[in-house]
C-alpha cells in the first residue's frame, strides 16, 4: 500500500482523530490537576494596568476585522453563484429598531436607578428653589430627548432604503421651521428668566433689620478652610494679606477694633433657620467653597472678596434621622483641582438650634493671642492662674495615726 493510499485510508484517518483527541484531552487534564494544586495567582495588577486594557481593546478590533472579513467572503461567494447577499438597509434599520427600545429602558434605569443620586435633600430655602428650576429643566428636555429619538430611530427603521420605492426630495418647509425655531426660543426663554430671577433672589436679599445674617469668615489655602466667627461685636475684623506671618496666619488687622473679639473654629455651626452670609478669601490659588446639600457653591479667588448668604433650614439631628445614617454630616468640600490634596480640603459642617449655638460659639479659641497681642503693641492679658491642687492630708492622718499606736 502506498503512503497516499495510507493516508486517505477512512480508518487510518479516524484512527489519528481518536490519537489526537486522547492526547489533547490527557493534556488538558494534566493542566487541570496543576492548576488545581498550584497557588491562585492574583489577577488585580494585571485588570488596573493599562497595557492589559491596551491588549484588550486591539483583541476586539481584531475580533471585528475577522468578522468583516468573513462577511465579505460571503457576500462574494453569493454574487459569484448569483444568489442575493446580506441586505444591509434592512440590518440597519433592524439595528436602529433595537437601539430605541435599549436606549429608552436605559434612560428609564437612569432614572430609577441613579434618580435619587443627583443631589441630596435640599437642607436651605434657596436650595428648593434650585431643585425646583433643576426638575423643571430635567422634565422638558428629556421629555424633548425621547419624543426626538422616537421620530429618528423609528424613521430609520420604516423608512430604510428599498428597491420598490424612490426617496422623496423635500428641502425645504417653512412653516415647519418656524416651528422648530420659535418653541424652542421660548421654553429656553423661560428657563433663562427663571434662572435668572432665581439668582436675583439668592445674591440681592434686603436685609431684616430684626434678623440680620450671621457673618462667617472662611480663608482657602492649599489645602485647608480657615474658618474665623465674628465675636460679640458680630462683625468679622479687616485684614489685609501685607500683615501674613507666621503667627498672624490670616493676616488679621487689628488696628481694626472689630478685629480684637474675632474667634477661630475648628468647624462650621451654623444655626438653624438664621441666616448666614460666608465671606470668602483665598491665600494662594483658586479654590470652590462647595457644600451639596445647601446648595452652595462660589469660588474663592485670590485678592477678591466674594459673598454667599443662605438659610439653613435642617439640623444634622434631623438630617440623620431623615437618611437614617446615624453618622451622617453635612461638609464643606472644594470643587477645584487645587493640588495634590484637593480631595482631601474639606471643613465638617453642624446645623444645630439657635440656644445649642449660642453654647458653642462662647467655647470657641479667640484667634487674637497674647503672642499677637506683643507683635502689635497691644495689651497682654494674663494667664489664667491655675488653682492649686487640694493638699493630700492621707499621709499626714497616717502618720498621726501610726504615733498615737506607738504612745499606747
Amino acid at each position: 500500500m502506498s503512503l497516499k493510499k495510507l493516508i486517505g485510508n477512512k480508518t487510518m484517518a479516524a484512527l489519528a482523530v481518536l490519537i489526537t483527541v486522547f492526547a489533547n484531552t490527557s493534556a488538558f487534564a494534566q493542566e487541570a490537576a496543576a492548576a488545581a494544586t498550584a497557588k491562585p495567582v492574583d489577577m488585580g495588577p494585571i485588570y488596573k494596568s493599562t497595557l492589559f486594557y491596551i491588549l484588550l481593546f486591539l483583541l476586539l478590533c481584531l475580533f471585528i476585522a475577522i468578522v468583516g472579513k468573513a462577511l465579505r467572503v460571503y457576500e462574494l461567494t453569493q454574487e459569484t453563484q448569483g444568489k442575493q447577499s446580506i441586505n444591509w438597509d434592512k440590518v440597519n434599520g433592524i439595528i436602529f429598531a433595537i437601539f430605541l427600545v435599549v436606549g429608552l429602558y436605559g434612560v428609564y434605569w437612569e432614572y430609577t436607578v441613579h434618580g435619587e443620586m443627583l443631589l441630596p435633600e435640599a437642607a436651605s430655602e434657596h436650595g428648593k428653589k434650585i431643585d425646583q428650576m433643576f426638575n423643571i429643566t430635567l422634565i422638558i428636555t428629556t421629555i424633548v430627548f425621547i419624543l426626538t429619538h422616537i421620530v429618528l430611530f423609528a424613521f430609520a427603521y420604516f423608512y430604510k432604503s428599498s428597491n420598490n420605492r424612490k426617496a422623496y426630495y423635500y428641502p425645504h418647509n417653512n412653516a415647519l421651521e418656524r416651528v422648530w425655531t420659535i418653541i424652542p426660543a421660548l421654553v429656553l426663554t423661560v428657563l433663562v428668566l427663571m434662572g435668572f430671577l432665581t439668582w436675583r433672589s439668592i445674591f440681592y436679599k434686603i436685609e431684616d433689620p430684626n434678623n440680620k445674617p450671621l457673618s462667617i469668615e472662611v480663608t482657602s489655602s492649599q489645602f485647608q478652610w480657615d474658618i474665623r466667627y465674628p465675636g460679640a461685636d458680630g462683625v468679622v475684623g479687616k485684614k489685609n494679606y501685607k500683615k501674613i506671618t507666621a503667627i498672624n496666619a490670616l493676616g488679621i488687622d487689628f488696628t481694626d477694633k472689630n478685629s480684637l473679639d474675632d474667634q477661630i473654629g475648628d468647624e462650621i455651626v451654623l444655626p438653624v433657620n438664621k441666616p448666614v452670609r460666608f465671606i470668602l478669601t483665598s491665600k494662594d490659588v483658586l479654590h470652590s467653597f462647595y457644600m451639596p446639600h445647601f446648595r452652595v457653591q462660589l469660588n474663592t479667588v485670590p485678592g477678591m472678596t466674594s459673598y454667599f448668604e443662605f438659610t439653613p433650614t435642617i439640623t444634622t439631628e434631623q438630617m440623620k434621622v431623615k437618611t437614617n445614617d446615624p453618622s451622617f454630616k453635612y461638609l464643606l468640600l472644594c470643587a477645584k483641582i487645587c493640588g495634590a490634596n484637593h480631595y482631601n480640603m474639606q471643613k465638617p459642617v453642624r446645623v444645630v438650634t439657635q440656644a445649642e449655638y449660642d453654647a458653642w460659639v462662647v467655647k470657641q479659641t479667640p484667634y487674637l493671642t497674647n503672642d499677637l497681642r506683643k507683635a502689635f503693641n497691644l495689651p497682654v492679658i494674663a494667664e489664667p492662674v491655675a488653682a492649686p491642687a487640694k493638699a493630700d492630708t492621707t499621709a499626714k492622718d497616717t502618720v498621726k495615726t501610726n504615733q498615737i499606736a506607738l504612745k499606747k
